[in-house]
């Protein structure tokens, strides 16, 4: 029995797991952003102050999304709407099937491509998706694009103006939307998916609801476009990163790669993204396109996979696969990346050479790289300044504790 203590995390991670599906349905419905966000913030809310007296619904996500639809239906009501638009509502109540009129049949898919529609800005269609599909609040979007969070809110408030402005139709998209809108789509699926397997913030540094549904969203759009190198490699990408959940933390502290427990791994999870992998690569030697960021992301894991024990991988292999990632997408990331692999072959001063001009100050992992760096150059002043200031950039719980225990070596010593 659920204690009324952990009642309200409770309901917190039901909302969460489930914002998705209910803000998806009721902007199929309503054809409207602000109605379906609002509504769904309400049935929370009438959630919060009715499971403590009457206990948490056996299907509650049926229950937040039939409380929501009600709820939307008093505020068109109450705005006292053209009497179309209130028939209209009222019709919604019908329990008949929905109609699939193209290739997208699920809801939240449906609403991702309608939010990566092309009049909106690259960065406010991923913002506005992740907001409504994956629950993030703005201050986790803002911190997965390292842009302050009130540049983010600003964003997210334009992209929903747009839609409204622009009478962008919440519609099934058809055969050429999809491909238009790909790229944001699969970039929306990625950072859902890295917020869940290393939370930006809180308590629970693992949100494994997160990285379920975008691991769910990738085999969708696998079902939808079988023939698409990029979604199998995002799908193989996000299959052997997952493969490694269970062994990511250990009482409370963030494990290394090198310091996992390989034997945990998750084999099936492992071998499906090999078999995606091996599926790209048959497709690039048969005359397709060269391999995209998302497939040479999944070939750099499967080689860090394919090592049973980490001093047994290649890191020849995977610094020669950085070089290709970063002819596609040269971004100061990526080569922080490559340089960490490069550290492994020709050392750390070598590697610190790469890694001191990218100037990713605001972004944790490049100060925790520095930091691994200058202690393996035995520079341990350098390296405990750059240790505090990776955990004063990350609000995650198990990677500070993880990195004030490295400092606090250099200290011992």
């Amino acid at each position: 029995m659920t204690s009324s203590q952990d009642l309200p995390a409770r309901i917190d991670r039901i909302y969460r797991e489930e914002h998705g599906r209910v803000v998806a349905s009721l902007a199929r419905r309503f054809g409207d952003l602000d109605i379906a966000e609002d509504a769904a913030g309400e049935a929370l809310l009438a959630a919060v102050e009715q499971w403590p007296d009457e206990g948490i619904p056996p299907n509650p996500g049926g229950w937040l999304t039939s409380t929501a639809v009600h709820r939307a239906i008093d505020r068109i009501r109450r705005e006292s709407l053209r009497d179309t638009k209130h028939r209209a509502a009222i019709m919604i109540t019908d329990d008949t099937p929905h109609e699939s009129t193209g290739p997208v049949e699920d809801d939240r898919l449906r609403l991702m491509f309608t939010c990566c529609h092309p009049a909106l800005p690259a960065e406010a269609r991923v913002a506005l998706t992740l907001r409504l599909l994956g629950g993030l609040t703005t201050e986790e979007i803002a911190r997965g694009f390292l842009v302050p969070e009130t540049t983010m809110a600003r964003r997210l408030t334009r992209a929903k103006a747009k839609i409204k402005a622009a009478n962008i139709p919440f519609r099934v998209p058809d055969s050429s939307d999809v491909t238009d809108r790909l790229g944001a789509v699969l970039n929306v699926v990625h950072l859902v998916f890295n917020e869940g397997y290393l939370a930006g913030a809180g308590d629970d540094p693992v949100r494994a609801e997160l990285s379920d549904e975008a691991i769910r969203l990738g085999r969708l759009l696998r079902t939808l476009l079988p023939d698409e190198g990029e979604v199998a490699g995002l799908l193989a990408l996000m299959l052997l990163i997952d493969a490694r959940r269970s062994t990511r933390v250990a009482g409370g502290e963030l494990v290394r790669l090198d310091e996992q427990d390989r034997g945990a791994w998750d084999p099936e999870l492992i071998a499906e993204g090999h078999a995606l992998v091996r599926e790209c690569l048959a497709r690039v030697a048969g005359g397709g396109p060269g391999p995209g960021t998302y497939q040479l992301m999944a070939a750099i894991n499967a080689v860090h996979t394919d090592a049973s024990d980490a001093r047994d991988t290649d890191w020849g292999q995977i610094v020669q696969l950085y070089d290709r990632l970063h002819a596609v997408t040269p971004t100061p990331i990526v080569a922080m990346n490559r340089a960490i692999a490069v550290a492994e072959l020709d050392g750390p001063e070598v590697a610190l050479a790469i890694v001191d001009p990218l100037r990713l100050e605001d972004y944790h992992a490049w100060h925790a790289t520095r930091a691994d760096l200058l202690r393996r150059l035995g520079r341990g002043s350098e390296s405990r300044s750059a240790y505090d200031a990776a955990i004063a950039a990350t609000d995650n719980s198990a990677e500070q504790t993880y990195l004030r225990r490295r400092r606090d070596q250099l200290s011992a010593r």
